[in-house]
C-alpha cells in the first residue's frame, strides 16, 4: 500500500472471536476492500488462548484461524486486500506458521504474513501491582496468572504493512488500531496528526464489532426492524484522507446502516465520549456529526485528538479452576413449584450435606431467573429449567454439584427431565497499567 490519496476502503470480517465466516467471504469477494479486519479477541479469549497453549505449545491462538484463512485468503490475494487481525491471541507465532501452512496447501505462493509479538508482558509485575480502575493488587486475586498482555496500538502494526505483509497476526492489537494503522500508512499520518489519529480511531471503534453496526445487535422487532437479519452484511468503511468516512455495507446483503446503528456502535463502550483512551490516541467523540445519505450510507465527521495516555492498559487472565453447569426441566401445572422445591434441595444437598462453600448458583430459567436478584419471579410459569452453576478450583465439587443435580430425576420432585451437565475451564481477568518503554513490539514475516 502505498502513501496516497482518494478512498481507502476497509470491512470487517469478524467482530469477536466465533463471529460469521460466509459474510466475511462474500465481503472479500465483492467489497473491493484496501483492507479486511478480523477483530477476534476479547479479555477472556486470550486468557483462555493462555490455558490452551499451557496445555499444548503449538496452540493459543484463535481456534477458527485455519478455517477462516482457507476460506478467506484466495478472494483477499486475487483483490490484493491485505488482512489485519488478532486471532494470534496468546500465540501469534504458532498462528503466523499456521496461516503460512494454509496458504501453501492452497497454492498461494509469495505471499508475505507478518508475526507480531511484543504483547505478552508476563513477569515484570510484582504482586503488588494496583489494579488499573478498581481497588486492590494482583495479589488479592488469590489464583495463579496465567498470562499478562499489553494492548498495542497502531506503531505495532505500521512495520509490518511497510514490509508489504499480505497478512498481519498479532496478539493483543487493540481493536481500533487495526483500522488506525492502515489508514495511517496509507494516507502519512503522523503520531503528532492528532485530530486524524482520533478519526481513524473513530473509524476503528464503528466498524471493530462487524454487525453491530448494520443492523445485527440493533435489531428489535417491532421497534426497531431490520430486513432478512439471517443475512446480514459486514460493515465497510470509505475513508477519505482527512479521516471522515462512510459506512455502509454490500448490496444485497441483509441488515440496515443507518443514523440509528451507527449512534448505537458509537456509544458503544465509551464512558467518556471527550475521552476514549486507546494505545494511539485519547480520541474526542464529543462532536462527532453523522449525515445519513440514504441507501446504507452515513456519513460520520468531526472527531477529534488529544495527546495518547502515558501508560498501556494491560489484561492479566487468572486461572479461575472450572465452571460446572447442570440443568433439568419441569413442564406442566405447578411446574414453578416443583422447579423452586428442586432448586431447595439441590442448595441444601450442596451446602448442608456436603460442605461445599464455592460459590453456587441456582436459577429456574422461565420463571424469572434473569431479575432473580431484584426479586422479580413467576408463580404461574408451566415451563421452567433448573439451572445450577458451580464456580469451583475442586473438579470434585464440580462433579458432585453435576451428580446431585441428574440425581433428581428419580429422587424428585416429579417430573424432572432433559438433564444436561458440562464441566469448563474458567477464567478471571482483571486489568493494570504498564509504561510504554517497558513493552517492545517486534515482528517478523514468514513467507510461502
Amino acid at each position: 500500500m502505498a502513501k496516497g490519496n482518494g478512498t481507502f476502503r476497509i470491512g470487517t470480517g469478524a467482530g469477536f472471536s466465533a463471529d460469521r465466516l460466509d459474510p466475511a467471504v462474500d465481503l472479500a469477494r465483492r467489497g473491493a476492500l484496501d483492507v479486511m479486519v478480523l477483530e477476534c479477541l476479547g479479555e477472556r479469549t486470550v486468557a483462555f488462548a493462555h490455558r490452551d497453549r499451557m496445555a499444548d505449545p503449538r496452540r493459543g491462538y484463535n481456534t477458527l484461524l485455519e478455517r477462516r484463512m482457507r476460506a478467506l485468503l484466495p478472494a483477499c490475494r486475487e483483490a490484493r486486500t491485505v488482512i489485519i487481525t488478532n486471532m494470534g491471541a496468546a500465540n501469534p507465532r504458532a498462528a503466523a506458521e499456521r496461516t503460512r501452512d494454509v496458504a501453501r496447501a492452497l497454492g498461494l505462493s509469495g505471499l508475505k504474513i507478518a508475526c507480531i509479538e511484543g504483547d505478552d508482558v508476563s513477569g515484570i509485575f510484582g504482586s503488588d501491582q494496583p489494579f488499573m480502575d478498581e481497588p486492590g493488587t494482583l495479589a488479592d486475586v488469590g489464583r495463579p496468572v496465567v498470562g499478562m498482555n499489553a494492548y498495542l496500538g497502531a506503531d505495532a502494526i505500521i512495520p509490518a504493512l511497510e514490509g508489504d505483509a499480505d497478512v498481519v497476526i498479532g496478539g493483543r492489537l487493540a481493536d481500533p488500531s487495526m483500522f488506525l494503522a492502515p489508514l495511517m500508512h496509507h494516507y502519512g499520518w503522523r503520531n503528532s496528526d492528532l485530530a486524524a489519529l482520533g478519526a481513524g480511531t473513530l473509524v476503528g471503534h464503528l466498524m471493530e464489532c462487524g454487525m453491530q453496526i448494520t443492523g445485527g445487535y440493533y435489531a428489535d422487532p417491532g421497534t426497531k426492524d431490520v430486513p432478512d437479519l439471517a443475512q446480514c452484511g459486514y460493515p465497510i468503511a470509505e475513508v477519505v484522507a482527512d479521516g471522515s468516512a462512510v459506512i455502509t455495507k454490500l448490496p444485497g446483503t441483509g441488515g440496515c446502516v443507518n443514523e440509528a446503528t451507527v449512534k448505537e456502535q458509537l456509544l458503544y463502550e465509551v464512558h467518556d465520549p471527550t475521552a476514549y483512551l486507546t494505545p494511539d490516541v485519547t480520541a474526542d467523540f464529543s462532536h462527532v456529526k453523522l449525515r445519513d445519505l440514504g441507501q446504507d450510507r452515513v456519513r460520520v465527521t468531526d472527531a477529534g485528538g488529544r495527546a495518547r495516555p502515558e501508560k498501556l492498559k494491560v489484561t492479566v487472565g487468572f486461572d479461575a479452576g472450572v465452571l460446572a453447569e447442570a440443568g433439568v426441566s419441569y413442564a406442566g401445572p405447578a411446574a414453578g413449584t416443583r422447579g423452586r422445591l428442586a432448586a431447595e434441595i439441590v442448595d441444601a444437598r450442596m451446602k448442608e450435606t456436603h460442605k461445599i462453600k464455592s460459590p453456587l448458583r441456582v436459577d429456574l430459567i422461565g420463571a424469572g431467573s434473569l431479575f432473580a436478584t431484584a426479586g422479580k419471579t413467576r408463580d404461574d410459569s408451566e415451563d421452567v429449567r433448573l439451572h445450577v452453576a458451580l464456580r469451583t478450583t475442586n473438579r470434585d465439587e464440580a462433579e458432585m454439584m453435576l451428580w446431585e443435580v441428574e440425581s433428581l430425576l428419580c429422587c424428585g420432585p416429579a417430573g424432572g427431565g432433559g438433564y444436561r451437565g458440562v464441566i469448563t475451564p474458567a477464567v478471571e481477568t482483571k486489568s493494570v497499567l504498564i509504561e510504554r518503554g517497558l513493552v517492545k513490539p517486534t515482528f517478523e514475516i514468514f513467507v510461502t
